[in-house]
């Protein structure tokens, strides 16, 4: 399954750089996105060397369905509006 990598988790002041918002067309609400919690997600980066790096799903954001990531390392601002892969 695929989602699309939003923005940041950030405040108004702050912006936690190893948490991302994740957006999957299959959950419109709050409900479906809860079923999702605990799977891995993996972002790969473009360019010749083909990193991967992981994350996992631990809460919802939001009442539209969103889903917050945490990955092992920081994403790059390179992968904001780019697809991962949801297993």
């Amino acid at each position: 399954m695929e989602g699309k990598i939003i923005n940041y988790r950030r405040s108004k002041h702050h912006q936690q750089k190893y948490q991302m918002l994740v957006q999957i067309n299959e959950s419109d609400n709050s409900e479906k996105a809860k079923t999702f919690i605990g799977k891995t997600v993996k972002w790969t980066s473009p360019g010749k060397e083909k990193k991967v790096i992981e994350g996992k799903i631990t809460n919802t954001h939001g009442n539209k369905g969103l889903l917050r990531v945490q990955f092992e390392k920081g994403l790059p601002g390179q992968s904001l509006n780019n697809k991962v892969l949801i297993e």
